[in-house]
């Protein structure tokens, strides 16, 4: 007790307390049931998704590289806050010791700002394609697959270890309550003690600089698709281009509406019960659509998906 109070006397509490989604058991057991099957998706249809792309040797070209790496991240990131979300809405009383709401920040602040990278790189992979199909795999050659997957985990490790190490170098001498059922950035700068201006001012530009420059990758990409798909003679051409194209195009329109809603903000609108569940959406919701997205929208991955079923259910005609 005393070597508790101590600590938190000096900034650093030994452990915050997460006033979750809301304090209403009824509510918290709907939320449980709901959110449970929302994460168990989000987890299956990811790691699904991941292992057919890995199994099935015709998805084994550049986009489905891509595809099968974003499906890898959806999982880790939602299971960075899916299972103590779940358990917490079952307890009279959420905490987190200190040290693991900085990891679980690190983790998914690093996760999340990765899948804005990759989103941007996929973006490329398709403009080049649908515009220089002839020298599509030369051009996305493994090592240049390799190198924007190393980029995207590259910047967005960068940009958490800067918002993580900042953010807990503040001290919280006022309150331990997180308005949140998560550590994210915005809910603890509300309740540090400490000027947060700094804090705010980089949050604001690390991420508006990483959304902007992979919106920016992504609009010019998909300017440069477009002109190629006008110019388009056969119907088929244009079908394919957009079977590939919407499926990513509504990834995208959901993630970066969602984040820039939640970061791109003044500080004085955070913490309020809309952005839990902006929080939702983006740590559950989203992550269990994804693979639904890629998989209803995509005729290549429901084949792969067929030719799987065959070869364990009906061997000798899963090669046909």
């Amino acid at each position: 007790m005393n070597s508790a109070n101590l600590t938190w006397a000096t900034g650093a509490p030994a452990e915050f307390i997460l006033l979750g989604i809301t304090n209403r058991q009824d509510l918290r057991v709907a939320l449980f049931l709901t959110c449970l099957p929302v994460y168990l998706v989000s987890l299956l249809g990811n790691m699904s998704m991941a292992l057919l792309i890995h199994v099935d040797a015709r998805l084994h070209t550049p986009m489905y590289f891509f595809l099968a790496n974003l499906s890898l991240l959806d999982a880790c990131y939602s299971s960075a806050i899916g299972p103590k979300m779940l358990v917490d809405l079952l307890l009279p009383r959420a905490t987190i010791p200190y040290t693991a709401c900085a990891l679980q920040m690190f983790v998914f602040a690093g996760l999340a700002d990765t899948e804005c990278c990759l989103l941007a790189a996929m973006a490329y992979d398709r403009y080049v394609a649908i515009s220089k199909p002839l020298l599509y795999t030369t051009a996305m050659s493994q090592h240049l697959c390799l190198a924007l997957l190393g980029a995207s985990g590259l910047g967005g490790a960068v940009s958490a270890f800067v918002h993580t190490t900042l953010t807990f170098r503040l001290s919280f001498c006022h309150s331990r309550e997180i308005n949140s059922f998560f550590c994210d950035i915005p809910p603890l700068l509300a309740i540090s003690c400490s000027d947060t201006h700094l804090n705010e001012l980089l949050l604001f530009a690390i991420c508006g600089f990483i959304q902007t420059a992979t919106v920016l990758a992504i609009t010019v990409s998909y300017g440069f698709i477009a002109r190629a798909v006008i110019h388009m003679h056969s119907v088929r051409g244009r079908q394919r281009a957009a079977s590939t194209c919407g499926s990513h195009l509504t990834a995208v329109a959901m993630m970066y509406g969602t984040l820039i809603f939640m970061y791109l903000r003044p500080s004085s609108s955070y913490a309020l019960d809309t952005d839990k569940i902006a929080s939702v959406f983006y740590t559950l919701v989203i992550p269990a659509l994804n693979p639904l997205i890629y998989s209803l929208r995509n005729k290549e991955v429901k084949q792969a998906l067929r030719r799987t079923w065959s070869r364990f259910h009906c061997p000798g005609q899963g090669s046909q």
